[in-house]
């Protein structure tokens, strides 16, 4: 019987595993056992914050709103309450972009919510 080397797929898998942690400090990227470990805590976070991205932007857009409806004397709460009473369906990405990129179309918005 011929010999059989068991090498290449043992090396395969550890290249594979050293490549994605490739940027990453220390033992974290040139040792396999520590590689991994950081491999599955990297998937873990990358996880959550694709799920808190959603939150981070929802809150910069309230922002943008409350700080673009503040120059015309009144508050973010009563601005959004005037849209839902008047059944405006702008979502708050939309205004914030409005309100960033055309000014006069976003104040032209908040004057017809106050007539």
């Amino acid at each position: 019987m011929a010999r059989i080397k068991r090498g290449t797929t043992s090396l395969k898998r550890r290249r594979n595993v050293l490549t994605q942690t490739k940027g990453y400090r220390f033992g974290r990227s040139t040792k396999e056992r520590l590689a991994r470990e950081a491999i599955a805590h990297a998937g873990t976070h990358a996880f959550a914050h694709r799920r808190d991205k959603k939150n981070d932007f929802r809150r910069l857009w309230n922002i943008r709103i409350n700080a673009a409806v503040r120059l015309f004397d009144t508050s973010y709460s009563a601005f959004i309450g005037a849209l839902t009473k008047q059944k405006i369906a702008l979502n708050r990405k939309m205004l914030s972009t409005i309100a960033r990129e055309h000014p006069e179309t976003f104040e032209r918005i908040v004057k017809n919510l106050r007539s």
